[in-house]
């Protein structure tokens, strides 16, 4: 019996391309039979204010650009929104429903293919130069075709259109406001974390663009990173694609952004995305919620209501049409609280940690408020080259949909084998534990041999010894000669998190994670301590 074939993978899983297309297609005919009454609602809407038209977009070189046009007729000036697709073969196709919301609340819209996705011509420039050119001619063919003058101008961009959707705006003057979703501000950061190779996240990209045409350049990018070769070279490259790198032209321009962002986020580790956000200088608002990439967004696509998308509208009818709607006045910051759903907003997002909380890792497997006289000095050795329970997702995108569903993945904490994995366990709380904002975790460690990795994770422990992830961050050092002391000092994950009482915050140390490269040579150890003058610690930040 032949196997049924794997479906490709997506960064998408829950588009749906037959419906999207049927939708479209009704916007052609205007025959919604078939299409659900929410839909066929829509469409209607749609075509008495504005005509839809698919086209194609010169892009740079010649390229064309698959392309679909939602423009309203008449001189009533009119802002207007340009769409790059996100990293998919559906191309402009995602952005079907919410192009047409747009459109009908009096935007003129243009949402189009990224170059080398779907019916676009060119290759993938990974957000380089040719896409941000591309972006600009995309809104030169959108105000050519529009009847009345153009008061301001929006770009929106999903996962990799967002990318591109920020890279415009510091580059053409002529955009006036960003609303990026699940996006990166460093890219050399997302394919190098604490200079670890990520090499399930650019694994994933390459599964999710197998139908797209790669350039030579950017293929050689993504295998530099899987094999760990020209890291120099990688960077460079991600430099030019990375939004922190223009933040002054944004900034010099006041470019109000809106950022929506996912806590479990396994492409775009939303740490670099929070400090490009903390360096903005211009309006902004940041969404961060439970879930991995486009996850949390992923009903509004759908065209289901979403709170991510409702703000995204209010963002451009704010920035855009100048509507007093409250949006300015919320505050910059919004986080959902894992798991209880709460919404919580802040003034900003520094202000979201209100105290820093020390515990010191110690003898026994302990993590203490203070560090006992005489316990410097302790050893925990880790055997590399072998997995433990504590992971950081069971899949890309997939664990985040698992988790939104309300179903976190369990870590049973007595299976982690304490040979392969340094535990330090805290007292059970005796009140919420409130986590809000960026831990911090100091550990010295001794590794025997030239270039070592290590992966911490934070887990949240039941009295029953089951556990969910907090959150996680890796570590690798590629230069220290063997036998040296090394000191870390990295920031885990940023996250939203409540401990509830009786519950205890274990840290898990181990040297294997299957989501990351790791640089220890097999059955090589890792020997965690802490000595005096450099003592090893987790930094909690409370709220």
């Amino acid at each position: 019996m032949t196997p049924a074939a794997r479906p490709p993978f997506s960064l998408y899983p829950e588009l749906d391309a037959t419906a999207l297309a049927a939708f479209v297609t009704a916007l052609e005919s205007g025959d919604v039979t078939g299409l659900p009454p929410a839909r066929a609602a829509e469409v209607v809407e749609a075509r008495a204010l504005a005509v839809f038209t698919r086209g194609k977009v010169t892009g740079a070189d010649g390229d064309l650009l698959d392309a679909a046009l939602w423009r309203h007729t008449g001189a009533r000036p009119r802002p207007m929104i340009v769409m790059p697709s996100p990293w998919t073969s559906l191309g402009w196709l995602t952005y079907a429903v919410q192009a047409t919301l747009f459109a009908a609340r009096g935007y003129n819209v243009l949402a189009y293919s990224a170059r080398g996705f779907a019916g676009s011509e060119g290759q993938v420039d990974m957000a380089g130069p040719l896409d941000v050119a591309d972006g600009s001619r995309a809104l030169d063919h959108l105000i050519e075709r529009t009847t009345g003058p153009v008061t301001k101008v929006g770009f929106l961009g999903d996962s990799y259109g967002s990318g591109i959707s920020q890279l415009v705006a510091a580059h053409d003057t002529r955009v006036d406001a960003v609303v990026a979703l699940s996006t990166w501000g460093d890219l050399g950061e997302a394919f190098y974390e604490n200079s670890t190779r990520r090499v399930a996240a650019v694994r994933a990209l390459i599964g999710a663009a197998a139908k797209a045409r790669l350039s030579p350049q950017t293929q050689s990018v993504f295998d530099n990173v899987l094999t760990g070769s020209d890291v120099r070279g990688t960077l460079r490259w991600a430099e030019v694609r990375s939004p922190f790198t223009h933040i002054k032209e944004l900034n010099r321009r006041q470019v109000p952004v809106f950022y929506a962002h996912a806590w479990h986020e396994t492409l775009f580790p939303p740490n670099q995305t929070l400090r490009m956000f903390n360096e903005l200088t211009g309006p902004k608002r940041l969404a961060v919620s439970i879930g991995d990439h486009s996850g949390p967004e992923m009903p509004g696509v759908l065209g289901l209501p979403n709170r991510i998308w409702t703000d995204a509208h209010r963002w451009f009818d704010h920035h855009l049409k100048d509507i007093d709607n409250g949006i300015g006045d919320e505050g910059q910051f919004i986080g959902e609280v894992m798991w209880s759903r709460t919404l919580e907003p802040r003034p900003t997002w520094p202000s979201a940690t209100e105290q820093l909380q020390r515990l010191h890792l110690a003898d026994d497997g302990e993590l203490v408020p203070e560090a006992e006289p005489g316990e410097a000095g302790w050893t925990a050795t880790v055997l590399c080259g072998m997995d433990t329970p504590a992971t950081v997702a069971d899949k890309v995108v997939e664990s985040g949909y698992a988790e939104m569903a309300g179903r976190p993945k369990t870590y049973p904490t007595e299976d982690i084998d304490h040979t392969v994995a340094a535990v330090w366990t805290a007292e059970p709380a005796a009140e919420t534990v409130r986590l809000r904002g960026t831990p911090r975790l100091r550990v010295t460690y001794r590794a025997a041999n030239p270039g070592s990795t290590f992966v911490a994770y934070l887990l949240d422990t039941a009295p029953d010894g089951t556990a969910h992830l907090v959150t996680h961050a890796p570590y690798s050092d590629l230069a220290s000669p063997p036998d040296s002391l090394i000191s870390a000092d990295i920031e885990l994950q940023a996250t939203a998190y409540d401990v509830q009482r009786g519950h205890r915050l274990m840290l898990v140390i181990d040297a294997r994670d299957p989501f990351y490269a790791d640089a220890n040579l097999p059955r090589a150890t890792l020997a965690f301590t802490s000595p005096e003058a450099t003592p090893s610690y987790l930094e909690l930040p409370l709220g």
